[in-house]
């Protein structure tokens, strides 16, 4: 295999999953052809990844996958005692998971190396049959949790640290790499920890969204977590329940200490960057770097853009909770009362949940919208775009979606939720940006009213629409290009590349 220069730390994305993210990540590889780039995919279970949706550049020179949650095989309980020295450094790691606003500090990943599946340590065996185990565990329940189900508490600490085993394994066989470059939190901006720590090169930290917050959005709306408070606990003011703050604090402290050992952390604009800072991220290490588009890409599409808008509002995106397919839906539905020939297009991937989508299209059939609403799956977007008279964003978390520049690129107004910076793409993000004129409408999140009213005074005024389309077009080209996105990676591959030399 050929010297790798930046190993790429990828979580549920790029090549198995379709998005933004994974659209950014092929284009900095494809940007980039000086570097050999190795990929490492993290995902949650096999069965939720298929085929392979990208061709992998020429200068990618390896890839590997592993799957955190499937069982490794099963085990047989057997009495152990545990490694008493082995326990008291977990019991140190779990004590800051409970405590996330202290990052775990170096000495504890490199005891987490030392120590997790190793004979001479804590085998995946002990942390789930040991005597040792079960009193930490005990310890931990009475200390945090005594008036709620021992019994969730138990498997959620199982469920919670089981990975931790596999991160540690995954970091250990990892080929040398000059650098680490990690695109989110999480699981794999733990990994770029582990591995920093391992390798004693420079890592990276990229983030899109805000993996911290959306976590927390998914753990707050999650179903499967029950809501159980003891009749013990009389408070007014409850806390929220066990189960769902121990996996926040969980992926809090992930965060914190990927952060920690980033030697640059990036975000996509200052308000995600300022969020990161108040997450825990030395201010020193962060900076912005703004997505990029290709404007030769899309140059067919702006050039063949009518003069007078397509009743056709378009929602490009996985058909997935946090872009809020439903009020996409039910915007159309408000709008054809006024607009009987308007048309909703749903383009995206719609196997990722494929629950939810079967949800959206009862949802389209219940609101007599079958001749209206289509489920379109994946298209070229430079292709569809000039069809579109809007592009629409209902999402209820984003960072600076590339749709709404793709968009923009093309000549399309667009719609969008308060979210993320979409504010400052459609209106502008400082004077100079700001005087060129707004190329859309910001609506609040889960509101289709707001939506509908948005989608019929962009559609009803063709001169305004086209206006609007010419702003958003000279926003992209001055502000969004690609070139200056491929130069300051370029920079920081070259800032973290000679540090180690």
């Amino acid at each position: 295999m050929k010297d790798i220069d930046i190993c790429l730390l990828l979580e549920g994305t790029y090549p198995y999953v379709r998005g933004g993210v994974s659209s950014w990540v092929h284009q900095i590889i494809c940007g980039l052809p000086e570097y050999n780039f190795y990929l490492v995919f993290i995902g949650g279970s096999k069965d939720s990844y298929g085929e392979q949706h990208y061709t992998l550049p020429e200068n990618v020179v390896g890839i590997e996958k592993h799957y955190l949650m499937d069982n490794e095989g099963l085990f047989t309980p057997q009495p152990r005692r545990g490694k008493a020295s082995a326990f008291t450094l977990w019991q140190s790691v779990i004590a800051r998971f409970k405590r996330p606003q202290e990052s775990l500090a170096p000495e504890h990943l490199q005891g987490l190396l030392d120590n997790l599946g190793k004979k001479k340590g804590i085998t995946y065996d002990d942390f789930l049959y040991s005597e040792r185990s079960w009193e930490v565990i005990v310890d931990l329940y009475f200390e945090h949790a005594q008036y709620q189900s021992f019994v969730d508490y138990f498997w959620t600490f199982r469920h919670i640290y089981s990975p931790l085993f596999s991160l540690v394994k995954i970091a250990e066989g990892l080929p040398k790499a000059r650098m680490f470059h990690s695109i989110s939190t999480g699981y794999a901006g733990f990994l770029g920890a582990l591995a920093k720590q391992q390798q004693k090169v420079p890592f990276l930290l990229t983030e899109h969204g805000i993996y911290t917050k959306e976590r927390k959005i998914d753990l707050t709306q999650a179903s499967w977590i029950k809501d159980r408070h003891s009749a013990l606990d009389t408070s007014i003011h409850k806390k929220m329940e066990q189960t769902r703050q121990t996996w926040i604090d969980f992926f809090e402290q992930l965060g914190r200490t990927a952060y920690d050992q980033a030697d640059k952390i990036i975000a996509l604009y200052e308000g995600n960057r300022q969020r990161q800072i108040t997450d825990g991220a030395p201010a020193h290490k962060t900076s912005v770097v703004v997505n990029g588009i290709n404007m030769a890409r899309f140059a067919p599409a702006y050039e063949s853009r009518p003069r007078q808008a397509p009743k056709i509002a378009g929602l490009v995106g996985r058909v997935v909770p946090i872009k809020d397919i439903k009020t996409f839906i039910r915007a159309i539905r408000v709008a054809v009362n006024e607009l009987p020939e308007l048309e909703g297009w749903i383009i995206g991937p719609t196997e990722e949940d494929e629950g939810y989508y079967h949800e959206c299209q009862l949802l389209v059939n219940s609101l007599g919208l079958q001749d209206n609403v289509k489920f379109l799956g994946m298209q070229n977007v430079a292709e569809i775009l000039p069809k579109l008279g809007a592009c629409v964003l209902t999402s209820i978390s984003e960072a600076q979606p590339l749709v709404l520049l793709e968009s923009m690129a093309a000549g399309v107004p667009c719609i969008a939720s308060e979210v993320g910076s979409c504010r400052e793409i459609l209106e502008g993000m400082n004077d100079e940006d700001k005087a060129l004129g707004s190329c859309g409408y910001v609506t609040n999140i889960a509101d289709p009213n707001q939506t509908s009213a948005a989608l019929l005074e962009l559609l009803g005024d063709d001169e305004r629409w086209y206006q609007m389309g010419e702003n958003g077009y000279q926003r992209v080209k001055r502000f969004y290009r690609e070139e200056t996105m491929y130069e300051q990676y370029q920079n920081l591959y070259k800032e973290l590349l000679t540090w180690q030399e």
